[in-house]
């Protein structure tokens, strides 16, 4: 939930959100949340027909769709058709979530009270937000930044001059210099020559034993999460953008990038600066070879490499018939 973070209007109707469509059934909004995690009470989107199945199988109480897409919709939901998907979830999110469209500065932020961080060590300068929680025996390198109601677990080692926020953290976990966790992602609709701001309210959760090297930027999910599961490694230098999933056990190798709401599998080995699409599934045990480009979904126990990623087997017999 995004609550922690974000806070909504204290009550918010689907009628006023919506006071030129027709509602069916109205409600009070709890939240906006994605197909599969939306419940009767939560407002969800749909904009692509690649995720028609999870569209059926919705029970959120309403949702946001196109003319096209509105047969794959199941009858429980209140369907509210519109042009422009996206533009439409960006202007009622900002109704809800006021201030989720830009990273304000978190203006509480002071000096740890170490009667409260007890078994915590702080090097010099750090600064904490409201409500923050630092698990026994941590650390938190100098110059670093934990903002307001973040959570983060026991024996975590934290470098110097990292900004974290809107996140949640597991135990034992590792996050080196100057790696910047929970900041919104880059999301806009560009309309009539005007770029609309799309809300992130999702978060970042990080599992145990995660290692995050330096200069890694992690952003959190607009709608869902952004999720790094247990025992995964990052290099120097990836970018992780919002709503994407890894797996546990991966391991990520240095300036490797992935586009938004990606889902990464568990097992997963990634070599330097291969790059992944945007909502794409790549399954678990996969190899994916350095400086490749993946453009679409790999099924399980897949070696891939090249640009578009291709299986290793054709990969190399591309490049003997180029060497001939």
């Amino acid at each position: 939930m995004s609550s922690i973070f974000f806070f909504k209007k204290k009550r918010v109707n689907l009628k006023s959100l919506f006071p030129k469509n027709k509602i069916i059934k109205d409600f009070v909004v709890n939240d906006v949340r994605g197909l599969d995690t939306a419940k009767k009470n939560d407002l969800t989107f749909f904009d692509k027909s690649k995720y028609s199945i999870e569209a059926y199988k919705t029970n959120a109480g309403a949702c946001i769709t196109t003319e096209k897409l509105v047969k794959h919709l199941n009858k429980k939901t209140n369907i509210i058709i519109v042009k422009n998907v996206l533009l439409e979830l960006a202007i009622v999110l900002k109704k809800i979530y006021s201030f989720a469209d830009i990273d304000y500065p978190d203006l509480s932020l002071q000096k740890p009270n170490l009667k409260k961080y007890k078994t915590v060590k702080f090097g010099n300068n750090v600064l904490v937000g409201k409500n923050v929680k630092i698990g026994k025996n941590s650390l938190i390198g100098s110059h670093s930044i934990i903002e307001s109601n973040t959570i983060i677990g026991k024996n975590c080692i934290v470098g110097s001059g990292v900004i974290i926020k809107n996140s949640i953290i597991g135990n034992d976990v590792v996050i080196q210099d100057n790696c910047k966790v929970g900041q919104k992602g880059f999301g806009f609709i560009p309309v009539n020559g005007k770029n609309i701001k799309f809300p992130h309210i999702g978060k970042v959760i990080i599992e145990d034993q995660v290692e995050i090297a330096s200069g890694c930027t992690i952003d959190r999910g607009s709608i869902d999460d952004t999720i790094i599961g247990k025992n995964t490694y990052l290099d120097n230098q990836v970018h992780v953008a919002h709503n994407v999933q890894i797996g546990s056990n991966c391991m990520i190798a240095g300036q490797v990038g992935f586009a938004g709401s990606s889902k990464i599998g568990n097992n997963v080995s990634i070599g330097g600066q291969a790059g992944v699409s945007g909502h794409l599934k790549i399954g678990n045990n996969v190899k994916i070879g350095g400086g490749s480009g993946v453009v679409k979904d790999i099924q399980d126990n897949e070696m891939v490499m090249g640009y578009p990623a291709i299986p290793i087997k054709d990969f190399i017999k591309k490049n003997k018939k180029n060497e001939h």
